[in-house]
């Protein structure tokens, strides 16, 4: 299990250049005019962990084999997208598919590259996109409230569930604020997931800097952590440009490049790790002489559903799981040396996978 994140922006703030870089492909075109990406374009990369390198070197495996990611470039919003302006009803339904949204927000300067409103301001941007999906979400809400009109007055319980969800949220959208901001209780999440409310995709904003700001931002980047802090939100410093040359280059030549603008590592490091500190996930590891790899689940998984991402045999017929935590692992040299020092333990199907356990399932075919 990897996750989907939309790439969301007004047109010209660098969504395509980002993902060109982040996928290593060159499958959207990167284009001076709004409306050039139509189709959403979808990229599937490897989620880099150096910890997965180390297990393999290890346990001497053949193979090492990545959890995946998927980005999905969406062409850019205009304002009045809710109502159809730009294509905008077909960019809204693609963003729906996604479990996140990475807001990218134009945080540079550069009079050859076209701002669709005529001014560099990415609080204002954010804005007229939220507002977008905040109206999208109130003309779905309202189609569905007539729809299940008959189904509440014949006392469905599933109808008046929804229904009163659905008022909620109504209301909360119609003071401004989006749908994510209603605390929903646990016999209601269900319900709540399938309205596929535009405005309940967690966000993540994504600050596009000119490259001299790439290490320590700027005054507009600035302006979006504060705004992201007051919501909950995340936030990432990227330059675009940079990733898009780092893209370019091989691993030592890009390290190089990295060092010299004063970047640890690249954009697409701190971008997926925000994103799952955003949705709540966590990796872990199935080690051995022919394949190391990690699995991605969410925070607070227990071993048999764990089990069941990598085959749902796993976990119908769930007994254990040989554990051993990522630290010992790799201080003890191994499986072996793990299990000598009595640190490979046995749990059971209550038992709660930590970020970073290597694990071996045992199950009943």
């Amino acid at each position: 299990m990897g996750f989907k994140m939309g790439i969301v922006g007004l047109p010209n703030v660098g969504k395509s250049t980002l993902f060109n870089a982040l996928t290593r492909t060159a499958a959207a075109q990167a284009a001076n005019f709004p409306f050039c990406t139509i189709e959403p374009n979808v990229g599937d990369v490897a989620v880099p962990d150096a910890r997965l390198t180390k297990l393999a070197g290890i346990a001497a495996s053949k193979q090492i084999i990545p959890t995946r990611m998927t980005f999905v470039d969406i062409a850019g919003l205009v304002k009045g997208a809710s109502k159809g302006e730009g294509l905008g009803n077909q960019f809204l339904a693609n963003i729906r598919e996604t479990d996140a949204i990475a807001h990218v927000l134009r945080c540079f300067e550069d009079g050859d590259i076209t701002h669709v409103e005529g001014r560099i301001d990415p609080i204002a941007d954010a804005e007229t996109i939220e507002t977008e999906l905040m109206l999208a979400d109130l003309e779905s809400i309202e189609k569905r409230l007539q729809n299940i009109t008959r189904k509440i007055r014949g006392g469905d319980k599933e109808a008046v569930q929804q229904e009163r969800l659905m008022q909620a949220a109504k209301a909360l959208l119609e003071e401004g604020k989006p749908a994510r901001l209603l605390a929903v209780a646990d016999e209601d999440q269900k319900a709540w997931r399938m309205l596929q409310l535009l405005t309940t995709k967690p966000i993540l904003y994504v600050c596009n800097v000119e490259e001299a700001a790439a290490a320590t931002g700027n005054a507009q980047s600035a302006r979006v952590a504060e705004m992201a802090a007051a919501q909950g939100a995340a936030h990432v410093v990227i330059s675009a440009q940079i990733e898009e040359e780092i893209a370019q280059l091989d691993p030592e030549e890009a390290a190089l490049f990295l060092s010299e603008m004063g970047l640890e590592e690249p954009g697409l490091d701190r971008l997926i790790r925000a994103g799952y500190a955003l949705l709540g996930l966590q990796t872990y590891f199935t080690v051995g002489p022919k394949e190391a790899r990690a699995w991605t689940i969410r925070r607070g998984t227990l071993a048999p559903q764990a089990a069941g991402v990598i085959h749902g045999d796993f976990e119908r017929g769930f007994i254990r799981a040989e554990t051993i935590a990522y630290d010992d692992y790799i201080a003890l040299n191994g499986e072996t040396g793990a299990k000598d020092a009595g640190k490979m333990r046995v749990e059971g199907k209550t038992y709660e996978v930590k970020d970073g356990d290597v694990l071996h399932f045992l199950f009943n075919a």
